[in-house]
């Protein structure tokens, strides 16, 4: 599997109508995307957010799946909708997908960076058993990459109801699941 995201900071008086639209004509175009596990259609809206933010998250059975999106219409579309992203991948050290996360209307993600020489071992332990707890508070789906390049950690957790803003994750808004 491959976690994967990339994303656009949008200028504060954008109209986040074109956003919402965007992602209600095109998510379900998606929905039964081979190699596809679920694309999170994020965004942020100023207000609710510091800045207008769309961030889509991904989470790929395969590397040729992913690959087959980066290099087709879809992804060209986006880059000529909103400009060229760099798109971050993390490789999961878990990845929980609940038989109910199309019902997801929040998410909340979260990247912290690897001190030199941790233990990584312990640290995936410790990953392993924020993702039990996450998912017995409710989420819908709870997804922690690893990235070696720039050691970094990623959290993605999708939720029905909005969750308080006290760790310091990213807030988002879900307009589409899509999902098999």
């Amino acid at each position: 599997m491959i976690a994967m995201q990339y994303g656009f900071v949008l200028p504060a008086d954008y109209d986040m109508a074109i956003v919402r639209g965007r992602i209600a004509t095109k998510g379900p175009l998606l929905d039964n995307l081979p190699g596809l596990a679920f694309k999170a259609y994020l965004y942020a809206e100023r207000g609710e957010s510091v800045e207008n933010l769309y961030a889509p998250f991904y989470l790929w059975r395969d590397e040729e799946s992913m690959h087959g999106f980066l290099n087709g219409a879809g992804f060209a579309g986006v880059a000529r909708a909103f400009g060229w992203p760099s798109v971050r991948t993390w490789t999961p050290w878990h990845a929980s997908v609940g038989a109910r996360v199309r019902e997801a209307r929040h998410a909340t993600r979260a990247i912290e960076a690897i001190a030199p020489y941790s233990d990584l071992a312990a640290l995936r332990i410790k990953e392993e058993e924020y993702a039990r707890q996450t998912l017995a508070r409710g989420a819908l789906a709870v997804v922690i990459g690893f990235e070696p390049v720039t050691w970094s950690v990623v959290r993605l957790c999708l939720w029905h109801d909005a969750q308080p803003a006290d760790d310091g994750a990213l807030r988002y808004r879900v307009g589409h699941l899509s999902a098999p």
